[in-house]
């Protein structure tokens, strides 16, 4: 029996020195991956897979399955691989992991690092509530938006750290979009805030849809305007010298005339900021003269103010000052869209903003702002417009008008807007009209919602076609479809009618008067020179 244990032992012992370790013994490496972990379809992507005590191989696996191999590592000091993978696609997009080997024996494998390939499906819309102007260290909503039925939608932003979340998408059934809200915060001024959307569906989570347009965070309040002051004054002669010094604590300051189209008038770059830029003019002529002008512009639109989905629209900023482009916001939209300006003969300022094709998103309030170049001053905020997009509730209230459809001018008149279905606003609008149309809180009235618009001394001006519409507090820019046209007349009265026929037969009876007083006048001259004659 003794034979037999020493036996079994030094088997044991042989087979012990012949068997590789089991593979865990080795710490597992780290992966890593450039240029980024999100990239863009077609783009060259390079693992790294680093340990730290040297290896003769390396394999790189996907989704638990060996993909690359690497032998001979020439590197030095011999303690990582690459592994690049030229123009990825959709179906490189995974979970992968390395591990490495040194002699027989193998490490464990790194943690996971997730690939997404983005670009594979249409991009989202990414907005701020109610706006990209925030306060220090306040909280922001961002909305993602698609007209797609993604699964889910990916929030990834830059600032005081690296932001990612995924939401599952709701459907807003009034907009008829899908959407997910993200609540950021708080966020500070020490860093840009910068952000994107993505989206996906459920059956690929890390294939991605092509990015939303970046929305950047502007904080109110942070700057200060600089203090500008002319030596020896304001007030000078022509040809006398002037210097004006801009106090502010800034790297980069920048003169420019206000009204001006030219560049600036001077700028100054400092590596080490001073309290004080000058800007020395040594001879000063009447074109150095001016004044600040921000006079707020005005939004037009010429396709109307409610409208069809589908239709073309285009918004237009104008003004009667010089201004040298404009910006378009919408509220509780992203970025501002800027543009250059036309000339008028007439000397206004223009710009076009074209939109494309209506949709529900298309809906809201729209404002713009006028500037001059190289200044980052805006004018104050033009009066707002109303865009309403009709259809988005699948109902149409009715209209009907009080006391009748044909009235005369100084009566009163109302327009009786009704529905059955819940509506908390009704809309009045007159065809052709440029002004934005009526709205009115509706009021439940037994088995109806109503709203009456009421017209005092009407005037012939308020003729023409009338419709009404509906909306929701939750949508109030998405409308129910069309009432059926109520046309409104305002005629003269019949009180008027007599007194112009009246007139007119006082003319002709004068006019009879007078030609028969030019008769009996004849006749009477005519009888005079008979009895004349025959007095001879």
């Amino acid at each position: 029996m003794t034979f037999t244990v020493t036996a079994l032992l030094c088997l044991g012992l042989t087979l012990g020195l012949r068997t590789p370790v089991l593979a865990g013994a080795l710490p597992k490496p780290i992966l890593k991956v450039q240029p980024d972990s999100v990239v863009y379809k077609q783009t060259t992507v390079t693992f790294m897979c680093v340990e730290t005590t040297g290896a003769k191989k390396y394999h790189l696996y996907k989704d638990g399955k060996q993909l690359l191999r690497h032998r001979e590592i020439l590197q030095n000091p011999k303690n990582k691989a690459e592994f690049s993978i030229s123009k990825v696609k959709d179906n490189h997009a995974g979970r992968y992991q390395c591990r490495y080997q040194t002699h027989d024996e193998w490490s464990e494998f790194s943690d996971s690092l997730e690939l997404m390939v983005t670009g594979a499906h249409s991009k989202p819309s990414l907005s701020a509530q109610p706006s990209p102007v925030v306060s220090e260290a306040g909280n922001v909503t961002l909305q993602c938006v698609s007209k797609q039925r993604y699964h889910r939608f990916i929030l990834t932003g830059k600032g005081t750290r690296n932001i990612s979340q995924m939401l599952d998408s709701e459907y807003n059934y009034s907009t008829q979009y899908y959407k997910a809200l993200y609540s950021v915060g708080p966020v500070t001024s020490s860093q840009r805030w910068t952000f994107r959307c993505y989206s996906n569906y459920l059956r690929s989570p890390l294939v991605w849809s092509e990015p939303s347009d970046p929305l950047e965070l502007l904080f109110s309040g942070i700057l200060h305007k600089p203090t500008i002051k002319a030596e020896p004054g304001s007030v000078v002669t022509p040809g006398s010298p002037i210097t004006i010094g801009c106090q502010e604590d800034a790297e980069i300051c920048v003169l420019h005339k206000e009204g001006s189209q030219n560049n600036p008038w001077g700028t100054q770059t400092r590596e080490k900021p001073e309290n004080k830029a000058k800007f020395s003019i040594p001879f000063v002529t009447q074109q150095h003269g001016g004044q600040c002008l921000s006079k707020k512009p005005s939004v037009l639109t010429h396709q109307g103010h409610i409208l069809d989905p589908g239709k073309s629209l285009t918004l237009q900023c104008c003004s009667d000052t010089n201004y040298d482009r404009f910006a378009l916001y919408k509220l509780g939209g992203g970025n501002f869209t800027q543009n250059g300006v036309k000339w008028t003969q007439d000397g206004f300022s223009l710009a076009n903003f074209t939109l494309g094709s209506v949709t529900p998103f298309t809906g809201g309030q729209y404002r713009c702002y006028g500037a001059q170049n190289f200044s980052s001053e805006w004018s104050a905020s033009s009066d707002p417009l109303d865009i309403l997009i009709t259809g988005q509730l699948p109902f149409s209230p009715s209209l009907s008008v009080k006391p009748n459809s044909t009235v005369h001018p100084g009566d009163n008149v109302t327009l009786l807007c009704q529905s059955t279905y819940k509506v908390d606003t009704f809309i009045l609008s007159k065809e052709g009209a440029a002004h934005q149309p009526q709205r009115l809180k509706s009021k439940s009235e037994a088995w109806y919602f109503q709203a009456e618009f009421s017209m005092n001394a009407v005037t012939s001006d308020l003729s023409g076609t009338y419709r009404c519409y509906g909306s929701h507090n939750s949508s109030p820019y998405l409308l129910t479809q069309a009432s059926a046209p109520v046309e409104l007349t305002v005629s003269a009265s019949e009180n008027q009618d007599y007194t112009v026929e009246n007139l007119i037969w006082m003319v002709f009876s004068v006019m009879i008067l007078i030609v028969l007083g030019i008769l009996v006048f004849e006749a009477w001259d005519s009888q005079r020179q008979t009895h004349h004659v025959a007095g001879l």
